[in-house]
């Protein structure tokens, strides 16, 4: 199931990672909230990703992942909120941020690149 692009397989990865903790929230915690605002901002990530690939120019390019780099931002925050809430541990946020962290450092990676390549 692994492509060749890292970005798009670390974030879809994630995503799965974030769905898991979203039926986990909902089950176990009974929070509602926070999890949909998770659930959506962090499966946005690779779905912006993914449709960058397919953008009609470099300029679609760049705007899908500034879109997905703002997504990363969003769900950084949900997972910073979610662990000082007590939602979940210090040690399962941080391994999530973490991952988040990375795919946001190859975003930023990558849109540096485009733009330095769009001039």
């Amino acid at each position: 199931m692994m492509s060749e692009n890292v970005l798009l397989d670390k974030s879809l990865t994630f995503a799965a990672r974030i769905v898991r903790l979203n039926k986990y929230l909902v089950k176990e915690k009974k929070e509602h909230i926070i999890s949909k605002q998770i659930i959506r901002s962090a499966t946005s990530i690779g779905a912006n990703a993914n449709e960058a690939i397919y953008g009609v120019s470099k300029a679609d390019f760049i705007v899908k992942l500034q879109i997905s780099l703002k997504e990363t931002a969003e769900t950084e925050y949900w997972l910073r909120l979610l662990i000082l809430s007590d939602y979940i541990t210090e040690k399962e946020g941080k391994s999530l941020l973490d991952d988040c962290l990375e795919i946001k450092r190859i975003l930023i990676a990558s849109l540096n690149t485009a733009k330095e390549n769009n001039k």
